[in-house]
C-alpha cells in the first residue's frame, strides 16, 4: 500500500518539478518511512529497488515519454539489475535519487540510479531494461530513440557495463543435484 501512496505522490510532484529531456539527470527526492525498514531498523535492500522503479518513472514522466508509451501501448520492464550499498538510510532520512541513461545497445537502455544523502553516496545501481508492446513483441531500441527524439550514438558503455550484461546470457537456473 504505501508504494502505491508513493507511486500517487510522485504522479502529482513530477508535474510540479522541472521537465526534462530523456538523457538529462533526472533528482528524484525521497524519505524513509517506518515501512521501508528492516529488522536492523535501517531500509530493507529490497526497497532500494522499488524505489528505484518509482525514481524511473518520474523520469518518464518528466521528460513527457510516459505519455507518449502509453498512447502506443509500450511499456519498460527490467531485464537485469545489480546495485552496490556504501551506506545505510535510517528512519526519517531525506535523500534523492539520481537517474540518468548511460548508454543503450540494439535491445536495451541502461541507466545508472544512486542514491545520495547531503554529500554521501549511499548505493550505486545500475539497471538494464527495454521496452514491450501490450499486444506482444519488444520496442527496438531504435523506435524508442526515435520517440524520444535521440539522434546520437550511444555513449560508450563503461566495460564492466557491458561485460556484466554480457555475462547474464548464461545465467540459468541449473537442475538441483540428487545426492
Amino acid at each position: 500500500m504505501s508504494l502505491l501512496l508513493r507511486l500517487i505522490l510522485l504522479l502529482f510532484t513530477s508535474r510540479g518539478r522541472s521537465r526534462l529531456q530523456v538523457l538529462d539527470n533526472c533528482v528524484t527526492p525521497f524519505r524513509v518511512w517506518i515501512n521501508d525498514l528492516d529488522v536492523l531498523l535501517h531500509m530493507n535492500n529490497g526497497r532500494y529497488f522499488t524505489i528505484l522503479d518509482l525514481a524511473r518513472v518520474d523520469l518518464m514522466m518528466r521528460s513527457g515519454l510516459w505519455r507518449q508509451l502509453r498512447a502506443r501501448g509500450w511499456y519498460p520492464v527490467v531485464t537485469l539489475e545489480t546495485m552496490r550499498f556504501h551506506r545505510s538510510l535510517e528512519l526519517g532520512d531525506r535523500y534523492d535519487v539520481h537517474t540518468r541513461v548511460i548508454g543503450w545497445d540494439e535491445k536495451h537502455i541502461f541507466i545508472e540510479q544512486g542514491f545520495v544523502r547531503g554529500d554521501a553516496q549511499i548505493g550505486l545501481a545500475v539497471v538494464r531494461a527495454r521496452f514491450l508492446k501490450r499486444q506482444g513483441g519488444t520496442v527496438a531500441t531504435a523506435e524508442m530513440l526515435e520517440l524520444s527524439g535521440i539522434t546520437q550514438t550511444s555513449p560508450a558503455l563503461p566495460e564492466w557495463v557491458v561485460n556484466w550484461s554480457e555475462a547474464e546470457g548464461g545465467m540459468a537456473l541449473q537442475p538441483a543435484s540428487s545426492a
